[in-house]
């Protein structure tokens, strides 16, 4: 099987710091993965490595078979969809529903050129597979967070990504808006094109089935890696947080609670 992304002896030092120690992890083609870990463990500078945004102090990383150092990762971005709650932040708020879909075909914040019908069909399409069309003719303002997280995918799909990272998706939905969003990941998986999928997250309840693997970091390193099933124990959970929790299956999700 081809890797779609491959951490080698990995590390990163800032100053003094180490932030990143000798991670190996390998994400293989048909896989999607969830990454579990508490603030500060070093999830967020994993992806930045992976979108080439920053520089191993040693190792060596390749994503989507191209090795970091031989290819313009310029282009390789193209590749790489990234939503994370951070986007919000940047989109104007009077921006029409649809003109923000469109934008991922231009990797843009707003579009400056005008929209070929292609790329609407293609946008409307998307907004209709994740539950979203309803928001066309819609400002950006008027919408949920539950909303615009699925407008969020929906504009990082739009330019066909091969590896697709939602970042802390479910940052600040209510349960509702968080279990809405998670059925659209799940129907999102089984697209003929679909990409591979990583959810970054604190919680093990938003990893649901479609996540076949998990990788567990704490403090800059892996704790464990696999399969979520056999990852996603009670033994192993209550040593990474380092505290007693136990974990319930519900409809293929780990409910963590304290002991």
């Amino acid at each position: 099987m081809a890797s779609v992304i491959e951490l080698q002896n990995v590390s990163w030092r800032r100053g003094e710091n180490m932030i990143l120690q000798d991670i190996n992890w390998t994400v293989e083609e048909g896989q999607h993965w969830a990454v579990l870990g508490l603030n500060g463990s070093g999830k967020t500078s994993i992806l930045n490595m992976i979108n080439g945004y920053m520089w191993p102090t040693s190792g060596e990383i390749s994503v989507l078979g191209h090795r970091f150092g031989t290819i313009d990762l310029r282009e390789l971005r193209k590749s790489i969809g990234w939503v994370s709650s951070s986007l919000q932040e940047k989109i104007r708020p009077n921006e029409q529903a649809l003109e923000i879909v469109i934008s991922g075909r231009h990797a843009s914040i707003g579009l400056y050129a005008e929209i070929e019908q292609a790329d609407r069909e293609k946008a409307e399409e998307l907004m209709r597979d994740l539950g979203c069309s309803h928001l066309i003719g819609r400002a950006y303002q008027t919408c949920s967070q539950g909303e615009k997280q699925k407008l969020l995918i929906a504009r990082a799909l739009m330019a066909s990504p091969k590896l697709l990272i939602l970042d802390e998706a479910s940052n600040g939905l209510d349960f509702i808006s968080r279990e809405a969003l998670l059925q659209s990941i799940d129907a999102l998986s089984s697209r003929p094109d679909a990409p591979t999928l990583l959810l970054v997250t604190h919680h093990t309840e938003e990893i649901s089935p479609v996540f076949s693997h998990s990788l567990l970091i704490r403090r800059g390193e892996i704790f464990a890696q696999g399969r979520s099933n056999e990852i996603l124990s009670d033994g192993n959970l209550s040593d990474f947080f380092e505290m007693p929790v136990g974990v319930e299956w519900r409809g293929g999700r780990a409910w963590l609670s304290v002991r």
